[in-house]
C-alpha cells in the first residue's frame, strides 16, 4: 500500500494571516489554528495543507533554514496546485482576495487548464482544473 500524503506544509512570515488569505482567496475551511500562531491548517481533503513559520528553533537546526525568494522571478523547486471546476472563477476570486496575478487561465497541450498567481508571501500557486485523459483516435 502506497503512503499517503498527508501535509503539505507552507513557510510563511504569518501564520494567521496567511491562513486568513487562503481561506478567502482560494475558498479553504480553516480547520485549526494554535494560539501562538505558530501552526495552521486548512480543510483541503486527503492532504492538509499547513502552515508553519519561516524560522523556527524546533527545526532550523535540525533540517536547515527556509530560504525566500529573492525576486519575483525566483520559485522554489516545488509547485502548489489547487484543482477546481471553474478555474477562471477561482482565479477571479483569488485576484479579488489578494492574491497577485502572474498569468491568466490558459488551455494547455496536457489537457489541463491552468492560471498562476503568488500569495501574500510571494509563493507561486498554480490554479488548475482537472487533468483530462487525452483523446483517443
Amino acid at each position: 500500500m502506497n503512503p499517503a500524503l498527508a501535509y503539505v506544509v507552507v513557510y510563511v512570515k504569518d501564520v494567521a494571516k496567511s491562513v486568513a488569505f487562503y481561506s478567502k482567496a482560494f475558498g479553504y475551511t480553516v480547520r485549526r489554528i494554535d494560539e501562538a500562531h505558530r501552526w495552521g491548517e486548512l480543510e483541503s481533503g486527503q492532504t492538509t495543507i499547513a502552515f508553519t513559520p519561516l524560522h523556527q528553533r524546533e527545526t532550523d537546526d535540525l533540517t536547515g533554514v527556509v530560504h525566500t525568494a529573492k525576486s519575483g522571478r525566483d520559485r522554489p523547486p516545488v509547485e502548489v496546485c489547487f484543482a477546481y471546476k471553474d478555474v477562471d472563477a477561482a482565479y477571479k476570486r483569488a485576484v479579488e482576495n489578494g492574491a497577485a496575478p502572474v498569468s491568466e487561465p490558459e488551455e494547455k497541450e496536457w489537457g489541463q487548464k491552468v492560471g498562476y498567481v503568488r500569495d501574500i508571501d510571494g509563493n507561486v500557486i498554480r490554479m488548475g482544473s482537472y487533468v483530462q485523459a487525452p483523446k483517443q483516435d
